[in-house]
């Protein structure tokens, strides 16, 4: 099967203008709302300041590269994440990411002070945005800052609902450019490119030059996850944005590798919590929010 069709290049959007929300000890949280259109990009960047990415509406491609001396734990430096609508992707301070529009999207963004983000922060995750913590974003959208109590209030209950919020694992990690094993790196730059393509691990031990155990031991060590959960959730980063567009999710299994539909639908259900046809019916529901384009991983 040939590989999947990249898009076209996004067009790169403005930085640089963050001043007016840029978060202070005085006022730790602030947020920002905007409509994007698909096929647009904020490039690698980064802030002092920690950042709650909120997907109210459309499809979303979050890449995070965290600092190298953050955590310390077994987890990928570098991370490719789908964030459909009513999920929101957690970026820690310093690191450096990019953000690009898959499907045309409302994005509210929520600046918050490094200061006040607590130390066990330090990775991003996504995470099942709940009815409390989508009227606390709503609530610091408005247009004047809340008073300092109220501010204070705000703050309080929206690290709490952030610290206790359901995660899902959208994320696709990827190894590090220049510091990973280039076996490790080939095998997943080809599944990202060709994500229908369910060969074993074996078949790719054999295409890339390594043995089996020393694929699995990389994935292990570099990538903190098993090659098989991680090629899930490549399908995952694929099938997306085709459901956020409408397409039929019988196509959507075949485009992914399924033999069948209820195979996949099985699958993305244990994955996501919710049958495919979920974001296929908000798609139909939201027709002007879906656009011709396919996810660039």
């Amino acid at each position: 099967m040939p590989p999947a069709h990249r898009r076209p290049a996004p067009r790169a959007l403005p930085l640089g203008d963050t001043d007016p929300f840029r978060p202070t000890p005085e006022h730790p949280v602030r947020c920002r709302a905007r409509e994007l259109d698909s096929d647009n990009q904020f490039e690698p960047h980064h802030h002092a300041w920690g950042q709650l990415a909120y997907c109210a509406r459309g499809l979303l491609q979050v890449t995070v590269v965290h600092p190298e001396d953050a955590g310390g734990e077994h987890s990928p430096l570098e991370t490719t994440t789908i964030v459909p609508p009513s999920r929101a992707v957690w970026i820690p301070p310093l690191a450096r990411h990019a953000v690009t529009i898959v499907e045309s999207a409302q994005l509210l963004t929520l600046y918050i002070d490094a200061g006040a983000v607590p130390l066990h922060w330090s990775r991003s995750r996504v995470l099942v945005v709940s009815p409390l913590l989508r009227e606390l974003v709503h609530a610091l959208n408005r247009p004047q800052r809340p008073q300092h109590k109220a501010g204070r209030a705000l703050l309080t209950l929206l690290l709490d609902e952030m610290e206790h919020a359901d995660t899902q694992p959208l994320g696709v990690p990827m190894p590090n450019a220049t510091g990973s094993d280039r076996r490790l790196r080939n095998l997943c730059e080809a599944v990202m490119q060709a994500p229908a393509q369910h060969t074993t691990l074996s078949a790719w031990a054999t295409h890339v030059g390594a043995s089996e155990r020393t694929l699995a031991r990389l994935f292990r060590d570099e990538l903190g996850t098993s090659f098989q959960r991680w090629r899930q959730q490549v399908v995952l980063a694929h099938a997306l944005p085709m459901l956020a567009r409408g397409v039929p999710v019988g196509r959507v299994a075949e485009a992914s590798g399924y033999a069948s539909e209820s195979a996949f639908s099985a699958m993305f259900k244990s994955a996501m919590g919710l049958p495919p046809t979920h974001l296929r019916e908000q798609a139909r529901a939201n027709p002007q929010a879906a656009t011709a384009s396919s996810v660039r991983a």
